[in-house]
This record gives C-alpha cells, sequence and structure tokens, in this order.
C-alpha cells in the first residue's frame, strides 16, 4: 500500500515535469514580447516626470487663458476700429483659436512622445480610428468647421439662416457656431449642419444686407404714388447706406397687393432697427396720401373667412 501511494507520487511528478516543460516556450515567449511591447514604448514615449506632468498643465491653462484674452481683445478691437473694418477684424478670431491650439498641441506632443516620422504615422492613424469610432460626431463638426474656416461659408459677423433659425454669427469654436437671434437668445449651431441642411448668409462678409419690409394694400390702390412714398421712406431714412440700390416690387394677392421694399442699412445688425424705422414712417405717410392703407385687413379677415 505504501509502495503504491509513492508509485502515485511519482508518477504525478512526472507529469508536473512534463507540463512544465511543455509550457516553457510559452512562457519564455510572453516574456520576449513583454520586453519587446516595453522597448517599443521607450521608443515611442519619453520618460514621463513630474515636472512634464506639471509643464502640460500649465500649458493647457495657458492655451485656454489666452484663448478667451484673444477672444475679449478681437472684440473690442473690432468695436473701435472704423465700422467698415469690424468684420475683418472680427474674421480672424478663428484662425487666431486654430493657431493657439496647434501650437499648444504640438507642444504636448512632443513633451510626451518622441515625434520620429515613423512615430507621427502610428499617432495619426491611430488617432484617426480612435476619433472615428468614439467621436464620430465630433470629428464630423471639427472636420466640417476647417472646411467652412476656407470656404468662408459663414464668418464671424455674418447674418445666416441654419434651418429655423436667423442671427449673427458672433462665436466660431472648434465644434460649432454661436447664433445671436433677434430675441437675444444665443443658439449653438454644429459645423457638420452644413453636411444635411442649406445655409443662407444674407450679407457674405459685408458689413451691408438687403433688407425686405413688407406692406399691403387693397386692389385699388394707387400703385404708382405707394411706390413712390416708400421709395422715399427708404431714401431719407438714417439708417440707409445710399450706395446700394433701392427697390420697390409688386405683388399681387388673392386678398389684395403685396409691396416689397427693398433696401440696404449701413449696418446689418441694424436690421430690425430699420425695419421698424421704415414701418413707423410709411405709416405716418401712407394714411395721408388716401391710399386706403389699413382696410385691407378687413377685407384679409373676410377672404380667409369665406376661404
Amino acid at each position: 500500500m505504501l509502495m503504491d501511494n509513492f508509485g502515485g507520487g511519482g508518477i504525478f511528478i512526472n507529469f508536473a515535469d512534463r507540463l512544465a516543460a511543455l509550457t516553457l516556450p510559452i512562457q519564455l515567449s510572453l516574456i520576449k514580447n513583454n520586453d519587446s511591447a516595453a522597448e517599443k514604448a521607450k521608443d515611442f514615449l519619453t520618460d514621463i516626470t513630474t515636472l512634464k506632468i506639471t509643464k502640460a498643465g500649465l500649458v493647457v491653462l495657458l492655451a485656454y487663458l489666452t484663448m478667451a484674452a484673444v477672444d475679449k481683445f478681437i472684440t473690442w478691437v473690432s468695436e473701435k476700429v472704423p465700422r467698415q473694418f469690424r468684420l475683418t477684424v472680427k474674421q480672424s478670431l478663428p484662425f487666431c483659436r486654430a493657431a493657439i491650439l496647434l501650437l499648444s498641441g504640438s507642444y504636448l506632443l512632443n513633451l510626451f512622445v518622441k515625434l520620429s516620422p515613423s512615430n507621427f504615422l502610428a499617432i495619426s492613424g491611430t488617432a484617426a480610428v480612435a476619433i472615428g469610432f468614439a467621436f464620430k460626431d465630433y470629428a464630423s463638426s471639427v472636420i466640417a468647421g476647417v472646411i467652412t474656416l476656407f470656404e468662408s461659408t459663414y464668418q464671424v459677423g455674418d447674418r445666416v439662416r441654419i434651418g429655423e433659425y436667423y442671427g449673427e454669427v458672433v462665436g466660431y469654436g472648434l465644434r460649432g457656431i454661436r447664433l445671436l437671434t433677434g430675441d437675444g437668445c444665443i443658439v449653438k449651431v454644429p459645423h457638420n449642419t452644413i453636411w444635411t441642411s442649406p445655409i443662407v448668409n444674407v450679407n457674405t462678409g459685408k458689413l451691408e444686407s438687403m433688407v425686405v419690409t413688407d406692406f399691403y394694400f387693397n386692389h385699388d390702390v394707387d400703385v404708382n404714388r405707394v411706390m413712390h412714398i416708400l421709395y422715399r421712406v427708404a431714401q431719407t431714412s438714417k439708417y440707409t447706406q445710399l450706395s446700394l440700390p433701392i427697390s420697390v416690387l409688386i405683388k399681387e394677392k388673392p386678398w389684395g397687393t403685396h409691396f416689397e421694399l427693398r433696401a440696404h442699412p449701413m449696418d446689418a445688425r441694424d436690421e430690425l432697427v430699420y425695419i421698424t424705422d421704415l414701418l413707423k414712417r410709411a405709416k405716418q405717410e401712407l394714411p395721408a396720401s388716401n391710399s386706403n392703407y389699413g382696410e385691407m385687413l378687413s377685407h384679409f379677415s373676410e377672404f380667409e373667412a369665406v376661404k
């Protein structure tokens, strides 16, 4: 019985030795792979120290503060320069932000990564794959923002309509723009909207923009007299840019005659104030001209009721 126990133990020890002999090449291979990975990491990354981490934090903080200061400075300068240069100054803001991000990003990469040609290709390829899968929408917005920056689809200071929103572009960020609407709201629109929605740009980098003011009259209105009054109302407004054309167009509707007064304010930001000025002064002149202005509303209500 004792011999059987010793015999069984010998068999167990023999099996363990064989198992160790079989797994030894695998263990050696894993050790070599770990050593190889460590060597590749040394070739790819620099030594990470507390000083470098502190420098990286300071660079990120400095980049953030610099962008905030540049935003305020350019906005302040744009309001101080002559009006015809305001948009030109504001349109430099996205390029300044891009330059700050590029410089700070390059410094951080150089701080932690050995930027050889092979390492650069590896970083760019890995970043492209990671961003493509994890941040698809964000990457799409960033790429669209870069394209828009050089195509000038919209710029800071432009008045644009994107979907249901209309207003002035007051901010141009990495991911999207900020629109200031007529009622004072800020709407953030991502850049990748340009892939799916039409962009209506009213002034396209210019200071002036066309403004259309609508007027409605009965069918028996004195057309020539009304056109003359509307033209003079626009011509004598203190907001009108007289170097640009003023026109009055007519459209016939089932319920009345629609007049469109088209003119350009000297500053596109005065659009709503300009429309208010034209309407107020036109309302003062039209009733005195016996143009039946104001009677059309009752006829329009009757038409809608019959319809």
